[in-house]
């Protein structure tokens, strides 16, 4: 869990309780589904995550469920890995962005740097 691909969400914005109607406190790192993201927290105990974040955590948690079969592709001499828009997205990948390529006995692992 330490790879956190959220961006944030400014401490400055004010967002009320709807069910106590008092001023929430601003905080980060709340569990939400085995990741830390930011949220709205209330006295009353009323917790609102914020919506990006959270939407994202349950697309990583979906496609972890998932398998890919993925096709290469060739670019001159080097085989490319083409990932599909999901996981890009939930991991905010780019073009350019360097990743770690390991060969394993039955496979590849590729991880975030």
């Amino acid at each position: 869990m330490g790879f956190n691909p959220f961006w944030e969400i400014r401490e400055e914005e004010k967002m009320k309780c709807h069910k106590c109607n008092m001023e929430m406190m601003y905080t980060k790192d709340i569990e939400f589904n085995g990741y830390s993201i930011d949220s709205w927290k209330c006295g009353c105990g009323e917790i609102y995550f914020n919506p990006e974040q959270a939407q994202k955590v349950l697309l990583l948690n979906k496609l972890k469920k998932e398998e890919f079969k993925v096709k290469l592709g060739k670019i001159r001499s080097n085989l490319i890995l083409r990932l599909p828009k999901d996981v890009e997205s939930a991991l905010n990948l780019r073009k350019g962005e360097k990743v770690i390529l390991k060969v394993q006995d039955h496979g590849l692992k590729v991880s975030i740097i």
